[in-house]
């Protein structure tokens, strides 16, 4: 039996039932969460409207698909009502999925797919990671009942598996190099400062840590064109609502690094699980030259160890510096399902046509302009042409 819902009473309803499905299904990630996703909801919902799949059997949940659907205001050949995930857009979610119950997988599938072929919407489902077990399998369901799929790699979410290591153990897995330079680092800095690096433990503490965090996120990026990771009132309350309830379940981790007493830097990040994932980071310039937020990447994957971890995840996003730390990533990217009808045949069409010619166009453009746009989407100004990013 297949139930939609679609309104915030029904989505509190779902409480209860929600985390103990997703921990035992294939896609257990803190961003499938019910906090997660309800927050996301409260804060970043915008114009989209809910629309959540609960397939029951037996009167008991087997499977959840939470979605949003959204269709276009302006009536042309083009518009069709499309399916995203919750959590999509600007907060930065990875691993978004279908939660299937194991052993339950066929049935739950079965019915996810008989639904969606007969309304026949546009599934446009982004960071999925390329190994997901049950978005990919209900578009291998959809593609037997003739539809057809977009796959484009989209990210990648470097990470450290943990289990089995000491502190000592995982640095000397890493380059030497980057060993002798954290090393280094640390003890000059221990040296020269009374040096500390305080997880916030309290709803007093947690507070104080996440305005740290955004004000040293801000500095970090004043001179650099900006960052969109925090750069709307909705986002921020989003963060303040998702750190207290993380805090209250105890997945949150908030550091703070102090060099005689004074904030250096701030790292923030979760440990859902077996999982610690990096979320986000803030320095202060002023202790640029101390390698400050080397320093705190380093010691919060040492507290993942000491605390029993056995994966540290950077989640998306391919800066170098992640690799200094990692040797092993997850592919992420965008999943599009059509329903085999004209519309949806040319609307794929165009979709392929416009990401051609932009990337013709950037292609094209001398280095100075394609800076120049990139610093304009981080502020979040050219709407419409690019999804923002977190992490």
């Amino acid at each position: 039996m297949m139930t939609i819902i679609d309104d915030m009473a029904g989505f509190d309803r779902l409480r209860e039932i929600w985390n103990p499905l997703l921990q035992e299904s294939a896609a257990d990630s803190i961003f499938l969460t019910w906090e997660w996703l309800h927050t996301w909801w409260k804060h970043q919902s915008g114009g989209r409207r809910l629309f959540i799949l609960v397939v029951h059997s037996g009167g008991a949940p087997i499977a959840i698909a939470p979605f949003t659907l959204s269709s276009s205001l302006v009536a042309s050949p083009l518009s069709l009502p499309s399916l995203k995930f919750l959590g999509t857009g600007t907060v930065g979610s990875d691993y978004l999925d279908v939660i299937i119950r194991r052993g339950a997988e066929q049935q739950a599938l079965n019915e996810l797919a008989a639904w969606l072929a007969r309304e026949r919407v546009v599934l446009d489902l982004t960071q999925v990671s390329t190994p997901a077990f049950s978005a990919h399998a209900v578009a291998a369901q959809l593609k037997q009942k003739g539809w057809s799929q977009s796959r484009l790699p989209t990210e990648v979410c470097p990470f450290i598996r943990l289990a089995g290591h000491s502190w000592d153990s995982y640095l000397a897995s890493v380059g030497r190099d980057h060993r002798y330079n954290f090393r280094r680092r640390l003890k000059n800095a221990s040296r020269q400062f009374d040096l500390r690096f305080e997880p916030a433990r309290s709803e007093g503490e947690r507070r104080d840590a996440l305005a740290r965090l955004l004000a040293l996120h801000d500095l970090r990026w004043q001179g650099r064109g900006g960052s969109d990771a925090f750069q709307t009132p909705a986002v921020r309350r989003f963060h303040d609502e998702i750190t207290r309830l993380a805090l209250d379940r105890g997945w949150l981790r908030l550091f703070i690094l102090l060099l005689d007493g004074e904030p250096a830097a701030a790292l923030y990040g979760f440990r859902y699980r077996q999982v610690f994932s990096f979320y986000q980071s803030g320095i202060d310039p002023k202790y640029h030259k101390h390698s400050v937020g080397l320093l705190a990447m380093g010691l919060a994957i040492k507290r993942a160890i000491e605390e029993g971890a056995e994966e540290y995840d950077l989640l998306h996003g391919g800066e170098a510096y992640k690799f200094h730390w990692a040797k092993e990533v997850r592919e992420l990217e965008r999943l599009e399902l059509y329903p085999p009808s004209a519309r949806a045949i040319v609307l794929r069409q165009a979709r392929a046509v416009s990401r051609a010619t932009k990337k013709g166009v950037r292609r094209l453009l001398p280095k100075t302009v394609v800076d120049r746009i990139e610093t304009v989407r981080r502020l979040g100004m050219w709407k419409g042409l690019y999804g923002a990013g977190a992490h």
